[in-house]
């Protein structure tokens, strides 16, 4: 590192400030690929704590970007409600048969303490241990699904919207059982050391829901939520739209957004300079079958966007590189990074 380089700490902290660090800050998240490095199944991998921080130092050391993580799967929080994970060996856990089988079982639906959770538990180990080796010089990650998105893996999704589109009472009895959860669970991993809170909500977004629907639901709750957990928060739709409820989501108390490959980056900068920083949006379904020269120049589109002023950190669009996105992708992306996302960006 020269002496007039940042910290992976400094330079998000500065992006996130809307100033321009020594370069834009890169956040690679790369869940499962420690499995890859290690020489390990993606279900061994994730039964052990040791091997996830293993795997989050090793990726770390080979690409040179800038966040780790404590988060391994999101299907996790779900096991908190009694239901289950399925692995698989390509691709990241899905939730189980949904625990809650029938509505009437919302009533007597309690919050589960998510450090009794054997996952979430290793999830806030890792996060510990990370935190207390590089939370001085490299941001820890964590991440909590939304109140409102969750219940598509304790329902299911057609019974979900059912309920949603319903205007059941039963919706926001689910909601105050939720949020609560969802407030602990993002408040215990800021006591372990996390820098941020990824507050994962892709239901909210207009690709999935009408945004009438989603400012009365989605955007209320979360600002109800975010003003409750005490670190700084990541608003993410996980690869939806955001332009048609940017109000929204610029007054719901969050510093950043994960913004979508589906919608143009400079419009989003346009839209959200100042308000939010834009963390994105390299599309990661197509980034598994990109040439490094492609990676390559979808990094420098991306930078030449969306860099300018600061306010910006690189990263794919939802939140999670697949498992199938190989070395040389990674490796061109992370190069392109730091070739064209040097300050001044011309």
């Amino acid at each position: 590192m020269s002496g007039d380089e940042m910290t992976p700490l400094e330079r998000t902290l500065t992006a996130l400030s809307h100033k321009e660090p020594d370069r834009v800050p890169l956040f690679l998240n790369l869940t499962m690929h420690g499995a890859r490095e290690l020489g390990l199944s993606i279900r061994e991998y994730y039964q052990k704590v040791e091997y996830v921080v293993k795997g989050q130092e090793l990726l770390m050391k080979k690409y040179g970007h800038d966040c780790l993580s404590g988060f391994c799967y999101g299907a996790a929080e779900v096991e908190a409600f009694g239901g289950t994970a399925i692995f698989f060996e390509n691709g990241p856990p899905n939730a189980g048969a949904p625990p809650i089988r029938n509505y009437e079982d919302i009533t007597s639906l309690k919050v589960p303490d998510p450090a009794d959770c054997p996952p979430l538990q290793r999830m806030l180990e890792v996060t510990r241990i990370l935190a207390e080796r590089y939370g001085d010089s490299v941001p820890v990650a964590g991440v909590a699904i939304s109140p409102f998105s969750l219940p598509v893996m304790q329902l299911g999704f057609s019974r979900y919207l059912d309920l949603l589109l319903g205007d059941d009472p039963l919706f926001w009895d689910l909601m105050e059982v939720n949020s609560e959860f969802c407030t602990t669970w993002a408040n215990l991993q800021v006591e372990a050391g996390a820098t941020a809170v990824v507050y994962f909500d892709p239901v909210t977004s207009p690709t999935i829901i009408p945004p009438d629907i989603a400012r009365r639901t989605g955007c209320r709750i979360a600002r109800e939520v975010i003003q409750r957990i005490k670190g700084g928060v990541v608003y993410h739709l996980a690869s939806g739209r955001s332009l048609a409820i940017a109000d929204e989501l610029k007054a719901s108390g969050a510093v950043a957004l994960g913004v979508s490959a589906l919608e143009d980056l400079g419009l989003l900068k346009e839209t959200f300079g100042g308000k939010m920083a834009l963390i994105g949006n390299l599309d990661g379904v197509s980034m598994r079958r990109w040439s490094q020269q492609e990676a390559e120049a979808r990094v420098r589109e991306a930078v030449a966007k969306a860099g300018p002023g600061g306010g910006f950190i690189l990263s794919d669009n939802h939140g999670e590189i697949p498992w199938q996105v190989g070395d040389s992708v990674i490796t061109a992306i992370a190069d392109a990074a730091r070739r064209y996302g040097r300050y001044p960006i011309t």
